[in-house]
Formats: structure tokens, C-alpha cells, sequence
């Protein structure tokens, strides 16, 4: 991203990590139900908003539709967690169509191989974690974002490691409704990393579009 546009787009981005450090922080304050989830939702709304406006084309519709999903989802876990789950599971089907959209040309081994590590033990261990077969199901395609993201021509230790942090934050998610006890990690963990990893997405995928257009019209 040229120092102009990070500039210019510099306010939505501090506005979501606002959003985000305050629902952290006030989560287990006495704020009304209403209001914190608003605060929850504003955290990835705002990089939707972020990558509506910096975006390219239909890559950039893709990565819109996917946070947007997810800032759904950041509402809706609140109310049950199986509607909350259905909007992550649409959102991760928009990501699967970026990262597809745009796979890298030539994977060495230890990517082809991270890639299939994330695609097929990430369902597994939500299963595990959650006894639950339909969150094994959820896992597929979480664990198909976070493979497609690895294996992207985008920059892995931003999109790639950001997806990764998506899954470790689900997993910890799980491992709550099972019989794995890891606290007190979930409470402090989960939110952190979730939301680093979706900004590290949202970043990564813009910064890379913005790059190919310059590109393109340089080439003019």
C-alpha cells in the first residue's frame, strides 16, 4: 500500500482496532448486552468497510463479503453459537473462492505440505476438542480457508499466518464445549488472536491487490 493510501485509509483501520481493544477490555464490565455486541460486531465491520474501499475488483468483493460474514458472526456467536457458526462457515466459503481465485504458481513441498496439515488435521481437532461432529463439520471449512490461505500468492506472514490464528482462536473455542480443559487460555486468548488474524488478512490481501493494480498501470 503506497504511504498516500495508508493514509488515507489510515481511520477505519484505527477505528476497528479501537473497536476491538474496547470490547476486550470491557467485556466483563456491566456494559448492556446490546451495546457490547454492537462493539464486537464494529471490530471486523470495520476492516469490511476498510476492504470495500481499497479492494480491487472481484477479488476485493470476495475479501468485503468474508469479513463481512465474520463481523456477522462475532454478533450472532453471542445469541448461539450455531448461528454464529453458520455465518463463519459462509464466510470462510467466500475466502476458500479468493484463495482459490488466486493460488500461488508453484508451492515448494513444505507449503503443499503446511497446506495439507491445515486442511485435514484442522477438522479433526475441532472434533476432538468439541466432541461434536457437526463442528468437525464446521472444521472442513475453516480448515479449507486457513489451507487456501497458506497455499495464496499472498503474503504468508500476513494472510497465511492471520489464518492460522483464525484456527488456533476456534480451536480454543471448542476445546470449551468438550471435556479438554485449557482455561484460563480461552478467556484471554481467544479474542486476541481472532481478531489479529482476521487484520492480518484484511491487510495482507489489500496491500497485495493495491500492488497489482499499480502494476497494471505502470504497464499501460
Amino acid at each position: 500500500m503506497s504511504h498516500h493510501a495508508l493514509i488515507e485509509e489510515r481511520p477505519w483501520l484505527l477505528a476497528s482496532i479501537v473497536a476491538a481493544v474496547a470490547f476486550y477490555l470491557l467485556r466483563d464490565n456491566a456494559v448492556g448486552g446490546i451495546q457490547l455486541m454492537a462493539l464486537k460486531g464494529a471490530g471486523v465491520a470495520l476492516l469490511a468497510v476498510y476492504a470495500f474501499r481499497r479492494g480491487v475488483g472481484t477479488n476485493g468483493l470476495l475479501l468485503t463479503t468474508y469479513l463481512a460474514f465474520g463481523a456477522l458472526g462475532d454478533v450472532l456467536i453471542e445469541i448461539s453459537i450455531t448461528y454464529g457458526g453458520a455465518a463463519f462457515f459462509a464466510g470462510h466459503m467466500a475466502a476458500i473462492a479468493l484463495f482459490l481465485r488466486n493460488r500461488r504458481e508453484a508451492p515448494t513441498g513444505s507449503q503443499r505440505a503446511a497446506g495439507a496439515a491445515l486442511v485435514l488435521l484442522t477438522p479433526v481437532l475441532c472434533w476432538l476438542l468439541s466432541g461434536s461432529y457437526e463442528v468437525g463439520l464446521y472444521g472442513l471449512a475453516l480448515g479449507g480457508m486457513a489451507a487456501g490461505a497458506w497455499m495464496s500468492r499472498f503474503p504468508r506472514y500476513r494472510v497465511g499466518i492471520g489464518a492460522v490464528l483464525f484456527v488456533i482462536s476456534d480451536l480454543l473455542i471448542f476445546s470449551e464445549m468438550g471435556s479438554i480443559n485449557l482455561a484460563p487460555l480461552p478467556h484471554y486468548l481467544i479474542w486476541p488472536l481472532y481478531y489479529v488474524g482476521q487484520l492480518l488478512i484484511a491487510v495482507g490481501v489489500v496491500q497485495t491487490l493495491l500492488a497489482d493494480r499499480l502494476a497494471t498501470a505502470w504497464q499501460r
